[in-house]
């Protein structure tokens, strides 16, 4: 008996982070059944932080992922193992110049973006900051995303087939919008996350669907 069939893969998350979110699509998009344990980023001053925790992840972040007998951290790196353990229902295209675009889109929202305007960061900047400073990085971000997407891009953000970026691509534009980003400069990013929106593996996913979404935000 394989170690995947002998227990279900827990998923450490928060309903809104966007990171625990990509994965979440992904085990989805897998038809992977997981539990979710829900680690708390704000109560007692986030749980994150708790010795307990740290050693799950010692980032001290989410998600972290309990898989065959492993805990593996980063988003990107656990959806890269999914796809190689699990390579049926692909999240990476076949052509190797594709999958090369799938990892560039990738890479700027999570170098380039997220971490940017991520809660541990938006604290050092301070409240009266937070806003300015996010609007900053992810405009920039997504003005060479929209470039990117401007060549790759079919109906998906890399050809017709769902991928890693699309993962990606969905909670950052959530986030964009929490953080009141104008967004009619980016026509493409705006089309593929209207196309992506009633997928139901998105649609699970999202931060209201999850079991932490505090009851007073269920559309948010």
């Amino acid at each position: 008996m394989s170690l995947s069939a002998i227990a279900k893969p827990i998923l450490y998350s928060y309903w809104r982070s966007s990171c625990s979110w990509r994965v979440r699509i992904a085990l989805n998009l897998k038809e992977i059944p997981y539990d979710i344990k829900p680690i708390s980023l704000i109560k007692s001053g986030g749980e994150q932080h708790c010795n307990e925790y740290r050693e799950v992840n010692p980032m001290e972040q989410v998600p972290a992922l309990q898989i065959d007998g492993h805990t593996l951290i980063e988003s990107l790196a656990i959806m890269h193992y999914l796809e190689e353990t699990r390579p049926q229902r692909p999240l990476l295209p076949q052509d190797v110049h594709k999958r090369a675009k799938v990892r560039e889109i990738c890479e700027i929202i999570c170098s380039g973006i997220q971490p940017l305007q991520n809660l541990i960061v938006l604290i050092h900047v301070g409240e009266e900051k937070k806003k300015e400073w996010a609007q900053h990085w992810i405009t920039r971000g997504f003005r060479a995303v929209e470039k990117v997407l401007s060549t790759s891009a079919g109906k998906y953000c890399v050809g017709d087939e769902i991928s890693m970026a699309d993962c990606c691509l969905v909670p950052q534009v959530f986030n964009a919008r929490r953080f009141h980003v104008d967004l009619r400069p980016y026509p493409i990013i705006l089309r593929i996350d209207r196309e992506l929106e009633s997928n139901p593996a998105f649609r699970a996913a999202h931060p209201s669907n999850q079991p932490d979404c505090p009851p007073e935000l269920p559309n948010k």
